[in-house]
């Protein structure tokens, strides 16, 4: 379990980070600005064409269900219809009729109708996850590229500083006379190298940025308080051998095959129009002065059925049916492989954290060494070097490493179908 990736080891390049303007402004607290990687998701989710049309989807899928439950397969029609002679003879007959036509269920139609409503609303909700997940895939990536980038940032603004320090004592000791000019030369390439690296790491920085900006319409920035932290997601417990439907790519494909499975059934039984039930009452009279007559009519219509009326569409159906079906063997077995792969990588960047902090220590330890040893004069200044370059090369590693566990546990989430924390 993860909780924190820390760079304890830059106490002085935090307070200097703090108080930098461009950092500032980039904190400013007039613009809204994203520091964890659920801000940033829940930001970017915001903005997804899924999201702003979830309610409507869900709204349509629950009125197809509703419309399932009714007793008859279509809105009744109401029909008035009336007949008269007073155009040509004009002897006084006269008929009226009122009726109802009421369409009706064919054998299976409505049970089947109600399942794939049923279905349409698991496929709308199994979609709606699949898309967060997807959403969740391009964040995670953009989120753990812009903390790359931030820490090359202070490591690039660390060294700088260090080689700042380096040249301001080489040029004192040069003009006590104590080293040549050479050394002078050789500390202010090396200071030059150091604004060189700074200048490539914030325009990678800004690039990191820009990408996630793009994403989740935020500026990613420091806390208030200063530097934020790069905070690791939690490691998932071990996952099972094979994946269950549980995963939300998993669960689109089941309930898209399921849902053509449905409509395909439902296209068989819909083989014909539907039948409907007539109710009608009709007044008549023959002429002038005789008495009204009124009768009910009962009656059904049957239309005759043809299997090329709904051929293309279980054809149609059975086709996203298999596709469907395939689609979800193959994606099944493609994430148990990327399961699989994302826990090695979990594993080995374990592994590497453990070997950088142990290499950063020992270098630390070698640069305190010789800063006194080059102070005493006992070491030139190339050794010097060469060790500062060694040092801030181990401090960018070992800040590097927690970066790519961080960033592997949030893959191994990422394939687990697991949404940021």
């Amino acid at each position: 379990m993860f909780r924190r990736i820390g760079i304890n080891w830059l106490p002085g390049l935090l307070l200097g980070l703090a108080a930098s303007g461009a950092w500032a402004q980039a904190a400013s607290p007039a613009s809204p600005v994203v520091t964890t990687l659920r801000q940033a998701f829940d930001a970017a989710w915001a903005r997804q064409p899924e999201a702003q049309s979830l309610d409507m989807r869900r709204a349509a899928a629950l009125a197809r269900r509703e419309s399932a439950d009714s007793w008859s397969a279509e809105p009744p029609a109401f029909e008035v219809s009336g007949k008269t002679d007073q155009l040509h003879r004009n002897d006084g007959s006269r008929e009226y009729e009122i009726g109802l036509a009421v369409p009706l269920w064919l054998p299976g139609e409505r049970a089947s109708t109600a399942a794939l409503a049923d279905a349409e609303v698991r496929a709308s909700t199994s979609r709606t996850l699949a898309a967060q997940l997807r959403t969740a895939a391009g964040v995670r990536a953009a989120y753990w590229d812009w903390q790359r980038a931030r820490v090359d940032v202070l490591i690039a603004r660390e060294r700088l500083a260090s080689a700042r320090e380096l040249a301001a004592d080489v040029s004192k000791r040069v003009r006590a006379g104590e080293l040549a000019r050479a050394d002078q030369h050789q500390a202010d390439g090396a200071l030059a190298t150091a604004e060189a690296s700074l200048a490539e790491a914030s325009g990678a920085l800004a690039g990191a940025e820009q990408h996630l900006r793009a994403l989740t319409g935020m500026t990613p920035a420091l806390a208030a308080e200063g530097l934020s932290v790069a905070e690791a997601e939690p490691a998932p417990a071990a996952p099972p051998v094979a994946l269950g439907a549980g995963h939300p790519a998993i669960a689109e494909l089941r309930d898209r095959a399921e849902l053509a499975q449905r409509s395909m059934t439902l296209a068989g039984i819909q083989g014909r129009a539907n039948p409907e039930l007539n109710l009608a009452t009709t007044r008549e009279r023959g002429a002038s002065g005789e008495s009204w007559q009124q009768t009910v009519t009962i009656g059904v219509r049957i239309p005759f059925g043809s299997d090329t009326r709904n051929r293309a569409r279980v054809a149609s159906a059975s086709a996203e049916a298999i596709e469907a079906e395939t689609q979800l063997r193959l994606e099944r077995e493609r994430l148990t492989a990327e399961v699989d792969t994302a826990r090695v990588r979990v594993e080995s960047a374990r592994t590497l954290v453990a070997s950088a902090e142990q290499r950063a220590q020992l270098a630390r330890e070698s640069r305190g060494f010789f800063q006194k040893a080059f102070r005493l004069g006992e070491t030139d200044l190339p050794t010097r070097l060469r060790i500062e370059l060694e040092a801030a090369e181990a401090e960018r590693q070992v800040a590097r490493t927690r970066i790519e566990l961080a960033a592997a546990v949030s893959a191994l989430r990422q394939a687990m179908g697991l949404l940021p924390e």
